[in-house]
């Protein structure tokens, strides 16, 4: 398997040597000249690359989420095949690292759960809930978080990013942005009005 390289993303062709082709996670690492990363430690590099470096123990400034985000833009390969526990080649990782445009990728994929969401908004987390109801945005992915001491396990939590919250205000015209920011605790949302209404039942006919 050959390594090639386009505009920051790797791709990999498969070779006939008369062998059986490999998987691509398996001849991913058939051809790595060093150890693979982890998604985890992707981050950390990051991180570091933009003077922010991760400190244990507290919040992370580069989360693997970010990773994540970056393999489904194309400016990393996964080479694990498990979208939950990435493996990455640390010459692509240094190349990321280098890019001009590193912080403004990291702030675009920057994970928010829908309290962040809505404060990022300026708005209560019930006129979020109305946006994500009818489909205005989707969750890039979804986590299991556990409260506390709670015994409960742990409950999924959708997380969405930071650019799809933020072009949230642009297309939607018919909501009074102002009026949303200023709504009472308490009081029902605006955006409860622009609710498709259910169309009639057919009533049945005689027979």
């Amino acid at each position: 398997m050959l390594r090639t390289r386009d505009d920051h993303a790797w791709t990999g062709h498969q070779v006939d040597l008369g062998k059986e082709p490999l998987a691509p996670a398996a001849a991913g690492r058939a051809v790595m000249p060093e150890t693979a990363v982890s998604g985890g430690a992707a981050a950390d590099r990051i991180a570091a690359a933009l003077g922010t470096p991760n400190v244990p123990g507290a919040n992370a400034a580069v989360t693997s989420f970010v990773v994540r985000r970056f393999v489904a833009r194309g400016l990393l390969a996964d080479l694990s095949g498990n979208p939950e526990d990435t493996l990455h080649h640390p010459g692509q990782v240094e190349e990321v690292c280098g890019r001009e445009d590193l912080a403004e990728l990291v702030t675009t994929d920057i994970p928010l759960g829908p309290e962040q969401a809505a404060t990022r908004l300026r708005v209560r987390k019930v006129e979020f809930d109305w946006m994500v109801t009818p489909g205005w945005i989707r969750a890039a992915e979804w986590v299991g978080v556990r409260f506390g001491t709670s015994r409960a396990g742990a409950v999924d939590v959708p997380l969405y990013r930071a650019a799809d919250v933020d072009a949230l205000v642009a297309p939607h015209a018919e909501v009074d942005w102002e009026e949303l920011r200023s709504v009472g605790k308490g009081r029902r949302s605006p955006l409860a009005a622009l609710r498709p209404k259910r169309k009639p039942e057919a009533t049945p006919a005689p027979v």
